[in-house]
């Protein structure tokens, strides 16, 4: 065999090396993104469980405002159908009308001494509150497994293995800016 021969055959074993190598640590970051959504996806499901038994609790008490627990409902359901067909984007406008609402029967709760005395009551929205704090930190590890994984596919050489092996950018967990705001207070109780 040649000096060139040998030369070519060295390369062509690094380049195959390379691109298994390359390959793995891309099934890698595929597999943590599901992994990631998987934890996510089980305190959904928690707080899933949690909302039908608070909103019954809150049910007890005539005078509280219907229209909180009725969008309230409305948004768990359509969490729950985001969720099962794992689509992040509707997901995401979900729970931010979730998490709305949730912060409404907070707030509305203020107003009600007998309701907030309630030890059920106190229960789940210590449960839920604990929930919430968990999606946000496990939302927060699903985006940087997400960042990571398109990062990595969208970096040369890396891109030219992604594309042949048809590794795909996979979408960020975002809620509305209107998630994030403060709740009006005036607006909940009509002052």
């Amino acid at each position: 065999m040649s000096i060139s021969g040998a030369v070519l055959s060295g390369i062509a074993v690094l380049a195959l090396l390379y691109t298994v190598m390359a390959y793995n640590g891309l099934v890698r970051l595929k597999h943590n993104v599901a992994r990631a959504w998987a934890n996510i996806d089980v305190l959904l499901k928690q707080r899933h469980d949690e909302l039908p038994k608070l909103v019954e609790v809150c049910r007890q008490y005539k005078q509280f405002e219907a229209t909180t627990l009725a969008r309230v409902t409305e948004a768990r359901a359509r969490v729950a159908a985001a969720r099962e067909q794992h689509d992040v984007a509707a997901l995401g406008a979900a729970e931010s009308a979730l998490r709305t609402g949730l912060g409404q029967i907070f707030a509305v709760a203020e107003a009600y001494p007998e309701l907030k005395a309630n030890e059920h009551f106190m229960q789940l929205q210590a449960r839920i509150t604990a929930l919430e704090n968990s999606i946000a930190d496990r939302r927060e590890l699903y985006n940087e497994a997400v960042n990571v994984n398109n990062v990595r596919i969208d970096q040369f050489p890396d891109l030219v293995i992604a594309r042949l092996f048809q590794f795909m950018a996979q979408p960020l967990l975002e809620f509305s800016t209107a998630e994030k705001a403060d709740i009006d207070l005036k607006a909940l109780f009509g002052n």
